[in-house]
């Protein structure tokens, strides 16, 4: 047996900020943890040196993320360092526990249902106001709601908080205010509550009791929470109800990660977290143990672009300080810019890159394919099939929902009531060997493959799991622990890794890693992406590229291409993030070759109204050229058949309408009524690419509306 002590075991092998986190264990604490810093390791093994120390009761600490895979991640470390009683839930689970034990006691009766998705409900309040809605529009509608709600903010404060906010689905802010009541309206009908309500009954309940405030605080004495660059107002308040005056309070976070805004997520409370806690401890985390120092470089060189554009242009926002990370790992190869001819190109290159890393020895399960949009993995999907490479999108089928994996889980269930304490991945590979599994994988793909790398993901699973679990000589792992792990995280979706390529987001992509990514579609219009029209706006765009940069450990390639159809125009550009990175291609050679030519700086002065002359104050005014009081003056014919044609267009592209074009818009070309191309180039919302896009169809419409 080890005489090393459990306090010592558990700092063993941090680094020197590391281990100032783990060892600072009251009062605030702010964590400002770079990528790949082990952040999560970090604030585990603090709560875990806390109640190997006395200092903490397991019971008493709370643990909050953001998602249910990153929660159960948590939990399993902390089992792991002998502290499994600690908490460990999202916002919205701890939320709904103290709800569901609170509700009889302060409201009565029984709880209403809790509400999984929204479309339905949206669909039907719209219908209730005789609004017509498609998918794309009730989707972007319930996002707008879920601001608005996570915003603190009522279907009557909507309209004024809202400001220069672009209302989703082609609806103006009074139109969504009033489906925001309709939808609030149905779920009172149907005695049913959403997430959102959760927290804010929650709230509500902690405000006015003072008796449950003060049981709450009695039972959570320390609290953690990751990510807090991506807490909302809601769940800052719900924060600030638990710890009442307290200030047991350890964040940890990282601005420069902050890809969430559209959900209400802001980075304002991490960055102020010493504005309110004035003798705060500071631990900054810069030790990138992901990456190489050659993706490292990258991605400090994309945040430093940032600063030197902050400086440049006196307009932009102040961005924060960005943390510089300091690699330590090996080098590696150099990252890869690769410009291709079409989407297609692209992606037959992409698929090729892979077939070649995988030669290597490179797993499939190590390399992602990330993307801005998800309409852009069916080019990749399709090249990878016809690669004969395995992929996995992620935001697909479930893993646990799987035929093949619920009857694994239901026969390792049975087996864990007779099997003694034999090797548990042994006993799981002779289990699901009458399933199919093989310790070989199937020759060639489809359904026999797919179902082949569901069952060596959970043997693989049992092998990690045999291996974190019996550290300790005293230690066993059984059948019996293994079912309830993967009982815990088919609860909480948290899926093994499958063999295969990944698809995904780069939204989706947070807070994973792999050995090699290929970030792709990197040209305007898709990064950033085209409705990003504000310095904070393309910030955000910035950051979302700097999280798939720090996604890889080794290999980053990053690619995009010059027309979307073969043969078409060659009229993309290379994302404006690259400028300065990437290497000079031969069509840069060409914008740049010949005499020089004189540019003419446009000077602009302050925008008016086209009718009255005052001043314009918001986006939307200055899009339209008109106050928001002065009346229209527009065909109200021509600006229905406009939205008609927005509508068809929006669906075909499976977009939704305002990305085509925004109200504002659409009311400013109504109203100017452009007769060629140059002219509707010169009105607001109406860029370059968009106007190759969609000018010729515009102008038929006004044509045919004037005929009309």
């Amino acid at each position: 047996m080890s005489s090393e002590s459990p306090e010592a075991r558990i700092l063993a092998g941090l680094d020197d900020e590391q281990r100032a986190v783990a060892t600072t264990l009251t009062g605030p604490l702010c964590v400002l943890a770079g990528a790949g810093t082990g952040k999560t390791r970090a604030i585990t093994h603090r709560m875990a040196y806390g109640v190997a120390t006395g200092v903490y009761k397991p019971q008493q600490v709370l643990a909050v993320t953001f998602t249910a895979r990153a929660a159960a991640e948590m939990r399993t470390r902390l089992r792991d360092l002998g502290s499994g009683g600690v908490q460990a839930r999202t916002f919205h689970a701890a939320a709904l526990k103290q709800l569901q034990y609170f509700w009889p006691h302060t409201v009565g009766g029984a709880m209403p249902g809790l509400l999984d998705h929204k479309a339905q409900i949206i669909a039907e309040a719209a219908r209730r106001l005789r609004l017509s809605t498609d998918r794309a529009a009730i989707r972007d509608v319930a996002a707008e709601i879920e601001w608005a709600k996570v915003s603190m903010l009522t279907p009557d404060s909507y309209v004024r908080a809202a400001g220069d906010r672009e209302p989703p689905a082609g609806f103006d802010l009074t139109a969504i205010s009033r489906i925001f009541q309709s939808y609030e309206d149905v779920k009172v009908d149907r005695n049913i509550i959403d997430f959102e309500d959760v927290l804010l009954i929650m709230v509500g309940i902690l405000q006015e009791d003072e008796r449950v405030a003060a049981m709450v605080r009695d039972q959570y004495r320390h609290f953690v929470v990751d990510e807090y660059q991506d807490v909302s107002p809601l769940q800052q308040r719900l924060l600030d109800l638990w710890l009442g005056a307290r200030d047991e309070l350890c964040v940890v976070g990282d601005s420069s990660q902050t890809i969430y805004s559209f959900t209400g997520a802001t980075p304002r409370h991490l960055l102020d977290f010493t504005k309110r806690f004035p003798g705060a401890d500071v631990v900054k985390l810069v030790r990138d143990y992901r990456s190489t120092p050659q993706v490292v470089g990258l991605a400090n060189r994309i945040l430093a672009a940032r600063t030197a554009e902050g400086e440049r242009n006196r307009t932009a926002p102040a961005w924060p300080t960005p943390l510089e990370l300091v690699a330590q790992r090996p080098a590696g190869p150099e990252p890869t810019f690769t410009e291709c001819a079409d989407d297609e190109a692209e992606a037959a290159q992409v698929a090729s890159a892979i077939k070649a890393l995988m030669e290597q020895g490179v797993q499939a399960s190590e390399i992602a394919i990330l993307f801005r949009t998800n309409g852009q993995s069916q080019a990749y999907e399709q090249a990878l099939a016809s690669a004969g490479i395995g992929y996995q999108l992620r935001g697909g089928e479930r893993f646990f929902a799987r035929r093949e994996v619920r009857d694994a889980v239901l026969q390792l269930r049975a087996a864990s009531r007779s099997v003694g304490n034999e090797p548990v991945p042994q006993l799981v590979r002779d289990i699901l060997a009458s399933l199919g599994y093989t310790a070989e994988a199937p020759a060639g793909g489809g359904a026999t493959r797919e179902r082949w790398e569901s069952l060596a993901a959970l043997v693989a699973l049992a092998e990690e799991l045999q291996a974190t679990r019996t550290r300790d000589p005293d230690s066993i792992f059984t059948m019996q622990d293994f079912v309830a792990e993967l009982e815990e995280r088919a609860a909480a979706q948290h899926a093994p890794r499958v063999q295969g390529v990944t698809l995904a987001s780069l939204h989706s992509a947070k807070g994973l890693e792999w050995d090699a990514v290929f970030l792709v579609g990197l040209s305007e219009g898709l990064m950033p992406i085209s409705f990003a029209d504000t310095p904070e706006a393309v910030d955000e765009e910035r950051r979302l590229l700097y999280v798939g940069i720090t996604r890889a450990r080794e290999h980053l390639a990053l690619s995009w291409s010059t027309a979307r159809t073969p043969g078409g125009r060659a009229n993309r550009k290379p994302s404006r993030f690259l400028d300065g990175l990437r290497p000079r291609t031969e069509r840069d050679a060409g914008r740049t070759a010949g005499p020089a030519k004189q540019t003419r700086r446009k000077v602009t002065g302050p925008a008016k109204c086209r009718s009255c002359g005052a001043l314009l104050n918001t986006g939307a005014e200055r899009k339209v050229g008109r106050c928001g009081d002065c009346p229209v003056t527009y065909e109200e014919a021509t600006f229905e058949a406009l939205r008609e044609w927005r509508r068809e267009a929006a669906s075909e592209a499976g977009i939704p309408a305002f990305v085509v074009f925004t109200d504002a818009t659409l009311v400013a070309i109504a109203e100017d009524r452009p007769p060629s191309l140059n002219r509707l180039a010169t009105l607001p919302g109406v860029g370059p690419s968009k106007l190759e896009r969609y000018g010729e169809a515009v102008l038929k419409v006004l044509a045919e509306s004037a005929g009309a």
